[in-house]
């Protein structure tokens, strides 16, 4: 028998990681199964009294006080009421015992609010609005970087995600040390540069443009495509065409290329199900501070980590096989990236 990576089962490799991943399409025989499923359209008030996001409203950081958003106009940063990281805290007692060891660490956590409106998303923001909020991002992580090791941009958008406010914005972590997934992709990129004499990532970039088979959209400077080694049903990554390590490294006519592929990427997210789509994403690139100068193993990438398989309100789980022993899909990486590919480049909710 012929193998046909659409029917039959198999494990895929992810160098990043240096993990494997089981991939069982024959549980899916069509990438599209099972039915459709759309939840309302209805993005809510575009300014709520009770959200504490929303310019001039009271935060709710546990204190009675007047501490009051500002009538912010773009984006705006605030550092976190409930941080998961400190910036000063005690040393834990040294331990030299394997099996229970522990340390101190320190960071801080702050929020950063995309738009004034709450009724708005990525998906549904001008090119200009976004080009906005990656300018604010570099100069978080150039501010944050001077101190911090690592520098961890993120959003979880929509409830389905552990999102509690529904007004568009992220949240950066800065801290200090190097978390685990960076840490592992900082050793594996390493090997493969020392190895090969070239960056993974660029001559990951590369064989895919050549294969054409995994990307869901491109421009001069962007390729957003489903990774071959895609845990998620609709896992994606944004990966620069040049070599690009940090994120301040970007041009301002990368900023709106990248801009550009962002808003579309989501817009075919919300149109698959008719849904404002759920998700995580966030940015790796190299760690800052001096230990890190030597970096050129590193490329800047996105990720984006959305949970939806088959409709708006069938979630995919983590669960049994793929915690106890490894990963697996049922849609294959090509699949999802055809599907993602076909979805229209206008928003639903902005088409006639």
């Amino acid at each position: 028998m012929e193998f046909n990576a659409s029917e039959h089962p198999h494990t895929r490799y992810n160098p990043l990681k240096g993990e494997w991943i089981l991939v069982s399409p024959h549980r899916m025989k069509r990438p599209w199964d099972g039915q459709n499923e759309y939840e309302s359209s209805n993005m809510g008030l575009e300014f709520d009294p009770t959200n504490p996001l929303c310019p001039g409203v009271i935060r709710s950081n546990g204190i009675v006080c007047n501490n009051l958003t500002p009538e912010y106009k773009s984006t705006y940063v605030f550092t976190n009421d409930f941080p998961a990281l400190l910036e000063d805290t005690p040393s834990p007692p040294q331990s030299d015992d394997p099996l229970f060891r522990f340390e101190g660490v320190q960071g801080t956590c702050r929020v950063m609010c995309f738009h004034p409106k709450s009724n708005i998303t990525i998906a549904l923001m001008s090119i200009n609005d976004i080009v906005n909020i990656i300018t604010r991002w570099i100069e978080q992580l150039e501010e944050l970087g001077k101190t911090y090791v690592w520098v961890q941009i993120f959003e979880n958008k929509g409830s389905m995600m552990g999102c509690s406010n529904h007004h568009p914005h992220c949240q950066i972590w800065a801290c200090s040390f190097l978390p685990n997934e960076p840490r592992i992709k900082d050793i594996k990129q390493r090997e493969y540069l020392e190895k090969y004499n070239r960056p993974m990532l660029m001559d990951y970039v590369k064989r895919e443009l050549k294969a054409k088979v995994r990307i869901v959209t491109e421009n001069i400077h962007w390729v957003v495509l489903v990774p071959f080694w895609a845990i998620w049903p609709y896992e994606t990554m944004v990966l620069p065409k040049r070599h690009i390590k940090r994120m301040n490294e970007i041009s301002e006519n990368e900023k709106t290329t990248l801009a550009s592929v962002m808003k579309l990427l989501v817009i075919k997210y919300d149109n698959m199900f008719k849904t404002s789509f759920p998700y995580s994403m966030g940015w790796h690139g190299a760690p800052t501070g001096q230990m890190y100068d030597d970096s050129d193993h590193w490329v800047f990438h996105g990720i984006y980590l959305p949970p939806l398989l088959r409709s708006a309100t069938i979630k995919k789980f983590i669960a049994g096989f793929e915690l106890l022993a490894q990963c697996q899909r049922d849609l294959t990486a090509e699949q999802a990236a055809e599907k993602l590919r076909s979805q229209p480049d206008v928003h639903y909710l902005q088409s006639s």
